[in-house]
């Protein structure tokens, strides 16, 4: 098919794939999606490749339309004048709209040895790598969790249900998105399990060797594998290629995910920075930002005022195990309320909401324009008060001449 419009979107994961398939709503457009890896990662399994139930992946002839063109490959430098992105192998291609979905990856340790001795869990080939030390690692080996977010609970939830020794190392406290009941349940689940948890104000790591994690009340942990879950980062792709981010070096964008800097580029998923007040990074948001930032373009094509962002629904799912987990419920700030659901009602919610990801994608590849979860009535008020909280202007993206029509 030859269109007359040609969106390229940067990253293949939750968000980068509901833009790309939703953009094939027009048939005047063409669309090209750039990732590193032949399949989608399901990252919100990538605690079960460690433990060993689920490989992480999707195929993407499952999730992506049949309109969209895959290239396997890296973007190097985006050059917004020229309107094109350099590829690792040595090619450029030419965009007339661009869609900023790279996503996140683990933050760089600041914690001495934890560079060279931790195993991270952020991306495919991190999970890949530890699942491969398990393996050659006895079973009776003692296992260090470091950070005590979703990653590393369901992490170390996941181990000890296999018959791994665990500890969790908090760094302060325990899930600390969770509501004060949800809470304990989890740590009665990781108590049923055998997880050895370490929380409180002395419980950050402060150095890491080949075989022990110190603490910060000079306690040392023999630990003979140890996962490090703290923190998240993104790729550094548009500070390097000259865009305005965040101090963490997200994409900043208007409320209609445009870039500050150009009309042409979007951004969606956890490397977008709306206001600079960015969503939580979760798939909780990153497909409805995906959607988001395909309908803008889909307007400015239409010659209609895009909307802006307006997530409505917040909540955080975490598994604990195999035949556990605990779903959260919270208010339309994001912040955890005394509802939640746990045990296996827990286990079987987070598993929906497992299958659910690729098959809203794979939906949204055969009926592109079907996903509505980007429209939650509530959103726009609840997005609007913390702005006005955050003493954050919306930042309004510049006009570009001659739009793409």
């Amino acid at each position: 098919m030859t269109g007359n419009t040609h969106v390229v979107v940067i990253g293949g994961g939750y968000a980068g794939v509901m833009a790309a398939n939703r953009l094939t709503q027009r048939d005047d457009v063409t669309v090209t999606l750039v990732n590193p890896r032949p399949d989608l990662v399901h990252r919100v399994r990538l605690h079960q490749l460690v433990g060993g139930s689920d490989d992480a992946v999707v195929a993407y002839q499952d999730v992506l339309s049949e309109r969209v063109r895959l290239v396997v490959d890296t973007v190097t430098r985006i050059d917004a004048a020229e309107r094109s992105v350099r590829l690792a192998a040595d090619s450029t291609l030419h965009y007339d709209y661009l869609i900023y979905a790279v996503g996140s990856g683990s933050a760089e340790p600041g914690v001495p040895g934890a560079a060279e001795f931790a195993y991270p869990l952020a991306t495919l080939e991190e999970a890949q790598r530890l699942r491969a030390t398990l393996d050659a690692t006895p079973a009776a080996a003692l296992v260090t969790v470091v950070g005590a977010g979703p990653t590393g609970i369901e992490t170390a939830a996941e181990l000890a249900d296999a018959g791994r020794r665990v500890t969790l190392v908090c760094g302060g406290v325990l899930g600390p998105y969770l509501h004060t009941r949800g809470r304990r349940s989890v740590a009665k689940r990781l108590a049923k399990l055998g997880v050895t948890v370490i929380d409180g104000s002395d419980a950050k790591v402060t150095a890491v060797s080949r075989d022990t994690v110190r603490l910060a009340d000079s306690r040392e942990l023999p630990s003979e594998v140890t996962v490090w879950t703290v923190g998240f980062g993104v790729p550094d792709l548009a500070a390097r290629s000259g865009l305005s981010t965040d101090a963490v070096g997200r994409l900043l964008t208007d409320e209609t995910l445009t870039s500050v800097d150009d009309e042409r580029i979007l951004a969606a998923g956890d490397s977008a920075a709306p206001s600079n007040q960015p969503l939580r990074m979760s798939c909780l948001n990153a497909t409805p930002l995906g959607a988001r930032a395909a309908d803008t373009v889909l307007s400015r094509l239409a010659g209609k005022q895009p909307e802006t962002i307006h997530q409505g629904f917040y909540a955080q799912c975490i598994s604990l195990g195999r035949s556990a987990g605990i779903y959260q419920f919270a208010n339309r700030s994001d912040v955890a309320v005394w509802l939640h659901v746990d045990e296996g009602m827990g286990a079987r919610i987070k598993e929906v909401v497992c299958k659910g990801i690729p098959g809203h994608l794979s939906k949204e590849a055969h009926r592109p324009g079907s996903f509505r979860l980007h429209r939650a009535p509530g959103g726009v008020a609840k997005r609007r008060r913390l702005l006005q909280a955050n003493g954050a202007h919306q930042t309004e993206a510049p006009t570009a001449p001659g739009r793409a029509a």
